[in-house]
């Protein structure tokens, strides 16, 4: 990351990680195949790092205004919870996911890259970005990384907010056993 997040309180607060797939967990390009199937290349290291906050206990979820089986595979994979696909209205989303879930929206961190993620990232107690995320998601962000989408950006947020709140060193330890 640039720095710490954007307050260690920010970060220690946090319960529920939720990220936007295409240009955040991806690098953005779409592969489109002759038969009209698509993939995507996830980094093993976002993934790596999503299992840990999971087993420290964090929700982490992704909300993505695009429908793609290959999201799906891999956020089943990663056993994250919630999937939101095809969202038109992303606040309304997670308005309606805090409100179901019991979420304090100050407990919630976004990683979002585009225009459309503006109105969750201005809802979120932690908003955030990767590197190469557009001009007006990078001026609201309370932490850009420095790594750019689907190249570590969702890892570095985890680890520095896991590390803030005193877990990392731990998840770590346990996998060397």
């Amino acid at each position: 990351m640039t720095g710490a997040p954007a307050s260690p309180e920010r970060a220690r607060r946090i319960r529920v990680l939720l990220f936007d797939v295409d240009g955040v967990l991806t690098d953005g390009g779409v592969y489109m195949h002759a038969d009209g199937t698509e993939s995507k290349r996830f980094d093993i290291k976002d993934g790596a790092a999503i299992v840990l906050a999971r087993r420290s206990g964090l929700t982490v979820g992704v909300i993505s205004a695009r429908h793609s089986a290959s999201t799906l595979h891999r956020a089943r994979q990663l056993g994250m919870d919630p999937i939101c696909q095809g969202v038109h209205d992303k606040a309304a989303t997670l308005d309606e996911l805090a409100a179901t879930r019991g979420w304090d929206l100050r407990d919630v961190a976004y990683m979002g890259d585009d225009v459309v993620d503006l109105p969750v990232l201005a809802r979120v107690g932690l908003a955030a970005c990767p590197a190469d995320a557009v001009p007006e998601v990078r001026a609201v962000a309370h932490v850009i990384s420095d790594r750019p989408g689907g190249h570590g950006a969702a890892r570095s947020l985890i680890e520095d907010i896991l590390r803030a709140q005193g877990r990392w060193d731990a998840l770590v330890a346990a996998q060397a056993q």
